[in-house]
């Protein structure tokens, strides 16, 4: 897809910038003015956060929802499906938008979006009206994150991106765990509808910060809308998502949720020979044969899939294998967020002196122990060593994850990082539905016997999807040393 020179000129060979100080001074906002280190990444983490909140923040409230809506809270699960789905079909079309109408632009829209529909959220009175509002929700979420990482990207020196990664990553790794506590306490000492208004405030802050601060990059009038490639590839992605989230569950038999995604696949391979055809195919696939994009995105996606799981996993453990109260599990799960913020400290330094390949295959591999050792923890074990042992998980994933992720975009040409952002933000998407979808599929076999959920079921769980973040390490190791060097700033000796 083009994109407009202006765009492109911000993402410059450090080398040819180096010949000109000047013109390295002037590339990139963050340069130009050290306030923008802190607020755009501020800009760009509240989008995140809202949107990866807003995946998970209606679980803990959903009976209270039910009741006041007049439905049942399993048909309560249609609000949370609409949400995502919604999210995989429009996150392509985020790239095109960026190219065509700027990225300030569309960013600002997709928070007034957010906005709005959280508002509309708050004040439903039906069921109906809940999910259509949950649906324009996901419209405004699936422009939001790929157009606020293209936003961050843009705005820091490639030297800089472990900083701007960690920034857009960190919020994508506490929602989910932050989402579940933050549902409960609001539904226990306010209303279900405050999930929903705490939006709000955070939404116009935003937009003004946006408005303000981020830089306004002319879109290109002549960029064509792939609409039949939309079509093809959006409602595959819908099928699959739609597919993957019934997996498990009891509202669709087995030969249904075979036929749908056997639909997804036949429409996905169409698209495939289609988007062969077309000069500007709404998803470029091509981008997989940048060997970075391609072993950042798919080897840290299996990563991604087993570790996406826990944060499903470990509130049942400890609420129904070990008994713990909703407020004590929530407590503990939280600590994970706390090893996320320990990263920070030290991932720079780690690349810097290790490079992306090693330090991907070392946390895959201790990634995989440390959920394989998930069957140590047992109803008796003491709550701080829980505590403990979940800090040291999040950290772990925190690594794997803000490594991968930086890798993805580290030698990306920049007139392709609109449609790579669009293609990794989808493909991220997709790993947190499997790694949920797996794993209750994997509870809901082990425990088929007498329907009786132990600890023992869920030990076998880990130790199963223990096994994913090996198989990526062959995929890890496709990496030469020298492969985002520019980003790591690694050497070799």
């Amino acid at each position: 897809m083009s994109t407009d020179t202006s765009a492109a000129s911000q993402i410059a060979d450090p080398k040819s910038a180096a010949s000109n100080g000047a013109e390295t001074k002037s590339s990139f906002a963050v340069e130009r003015d050290s306030r923008l280190r802190i607020l755009i990444p501020m800009v760009v983490a509240i989008a995140f956060l809202m949107e990866q909140l807003d995946s998970t923040i209606i679980t803990t409230a959903m009976p209270d929802m039910a009741r006041s809506l007049g439905t049942t809270p399993v048909r309560m699960n249609l609000a949370v499906t609409a949400y995502v789905v919604t999210l995989a079909v429009f996150i392509p079309l985020s790239g095109w938008f960026a190219d065509r109408f700027g990225a300030r632009r569309t960013f600002i829209l997709a928070l007034a979006v957010f906005t709005v529909a959280s508002a509309l959220c708050g004040v439903a009175e039906t069921f109906t009206m809940l999910v259509a509002t949950r649906v324009l929700q996901g419209i405004g979420g699936a422009m939001m994150t790929p157009v606020g990482r293209l936003i961050l990207l843009r705005s820091f020196p490639r030297k800089e991106f472990v900083t701007a990664m960690t920034y857009m990553t960190l919020p994508a790794i506490m929602g989910p765990v932050i989402g579940p506590l933050l549902g409960g306490f609001l539904t226990t000492y306010t209303s279900w509808r405050w999930i929903f208004y705490v939006n709000l405030p955070f939404g116009l802050i935003g937009i003004l910060l946006a408005s303000r601060f981020v830089e306004n990059v002319p879109g290109d009038t002549a960029i064509k809308f792939d609409f039949r490639g939309f079509l093809m590839f959006g409602f595959s992605v819908a099928l699959l998502q739609f597919g993957i989230d019934n997996i498990g569950r009891s509202a669709l038999s087995v030969p249904s949720i075979t036929g749908i995604l056997l639909a997804a696949a036949i429409l996905f391979v169409g698209f495939f020979f289609y988007a062969r055809r077309v000069a500007s195919p709404v998803v470029d696939l091509n981008l997989f044969r940048q060997r970075s994009f391609a072993v950042g995105t798919l080897a840290g996606g299996l990563c991604r899939v087993a570790m996406n799981g826990i944060p499903f996993l470990l509130p049942l453990m400890l609420q129904v294998g070990f008994g713990l109260s909703p407020v004590a599990s929530g407590s503990l799960t939280f600590l994970g967020s706390a090893g996320a913020l320990l990263v920070r400290a030290f991932l720079a330094r780690l690349l810097r002196s290790f490079g992306f390949d090693k330090v991907l295959i070392g946390s895959a591999v201790i990634g995989a122990a440390v959920l394989g050792g998930f069957v140590l923890l047992e109803p008796a074990t003491p709550h701080w060593l829980i505590g403990a042992y979940i800090c040291l998980f999040g950290l772990i994933r925190a690594t794997q994850f803000m490594t991968s992720n930086t890798l993805s975009y580290a030698d990306m040409p920049a007139a392709q990082l609109s449609q790579a952002t669009s293609l990794g933000g989808l493909v991220q998407q997709l790993t947190v539905s499997f790694g949920v979808s797996l794993s209750a599929m994997l509870l809901g076999i082990l425990s088929q016997h007498d329907g009786v959920l132990t600890p023992a079921n869920f030990h076998e769980v880990f130790l199963i999807i223990a096994v994913l973040p090996l198989l990526a390490v062959p995929g890890f190791m496709r990496l030469r040393p020298d492969d985002g060097a520019q980003v790591s700033g690694y050497q070799r000796g």
